[in-house]
């Protein structure tokens, strides 16, 4: 029997998808009779629990904070126990969304031009519009720096900017990012593959947490992806690219907006989604690699030391 020890829930705003993501997951590996599996949320006797399973490797299943940041990668590694995903620097890296968008600006990827904001420095509204009039132009897009799957993100236009800035103030600092339109692209990399594109047509004003993860959203998402054949390698390889940037391990997945035939990176994932309405498993689907396959060789790729 090979023991999985799978991760999900946690304490982010994406408690409930993890728990998703991990049940579908787990309906998929309990096919095979190989498998002797064990889900628990992270918690105070996480570690307890880690030792007394010993599991052969730890399926990370969690999404944003605290298990897409770094912290239960350092956990799994101080205890010497292998695990899937992105490791501890990479993780901390894909999840600031400033610190990554650094590297991408350094490394020549396109990502859109953002201010960053800071509650407890005092301000003067009417200067911070003007900063951003000048330096970004409204429409902007207001984002916390370290959350995953479009949590609390709002299109703000000059007079709605104060109503949504003040429901952020929770966060200390965020991004304020010039608002890029065009189509919505992702693409997945699985270990050193390009697995491929899928476009998202969102009936909501983007792609946020309610267009990912409810189905009465009604978010078109199209594969084959209508685009030339060097524009579908160009987002390939960029994906490909801010990937090893960041030394991602297994899976992520790239979101990008395409516009006037260029593409703007806007954040990297390393911990995308593996429910019925994910993106990545869809990509996989059409490649003809099965769900269950995917799952696999993600595990494949589990160790420490990354």
């Amino acid at each position: 029997m090979y023991k999985i020890l799978t991760l999900a829930g946690g304490y982010s705003n994406e408690r409930e998808i993890s728990l998703i993501t991990a049940k579908s997951v787990i309906k998929e590996l309990k096919k095979d009779s190989k498998y002797n599996l064990l889900l628990i949320e992270p918690d105070g006797n996480f570690v307890k629990k880690l030792r007394n399973f010993k599991p052969d490797l730890v399926l990370n299943l969690l999404h944003g904070r605290y298990g897409e940041d770094g912290y239960i990668q350092s956990i799994l590694e101080s205890e010497k126990v292998k695990y899937t995903h992105s490791g501890v620097l990479s993780s901390s890296l894909a999840i600031d969304k400033e610190i990554s968008k650094k590297i991408f600006i350094k490394n020549k990827i396109l990502t859109p031009a953002y201010i960053k904001f800071i509650f407890k420095n005092k301000f003067n509204l009417k200067d911070l519009i003007k900063k951003i009039d000048k330096k970004l132009k409204f429409p902007v897009v207001l984002k916390p720096i370290n959350e995953g799957s479009s949590v609390d993100v709002y299109i703000s236009n000059k007079k709605n900017f104060f109503h949504y800035l003040l429901k952020l103030e929770k966060y200390n600092e965020i991004l304020i990012e010039k608002y890029i339109p065009g189509r919505e692209i992702q693409a997945a990399i699985l270990g050193n593959k390009k697995l491929g594109i899928i476009e998202l047509k969102p009936k909501r004003k983007f792609y946020d947490y309610k267009a990912k993860y409810s189905a009465s959203a009604m978010t078109a998402h199209i594969i084959p992806v209508d685009i030339s054949n060097e524009n579908f390698n160009k987002v390939n390889s960029i994906a490909m690219k801010a990937h090893n940037l960041l030394k991602c391990r297994g899976v992520s997945r790239s979101d990008f907006r395409f516009y006037k035939n260029k593409f703007y990176l806007l954040e990297i994932n390393t911990q995308p989604g593996m429910t019925s309405l994910s993106l990545v498993p869809e990509i996989a689907k059409y490649q003809k690699i099965s769900f269950k396959q995917l799952i696999e060789e993600i595990m494949e790729d589990a160790s420490i030391n990354k």
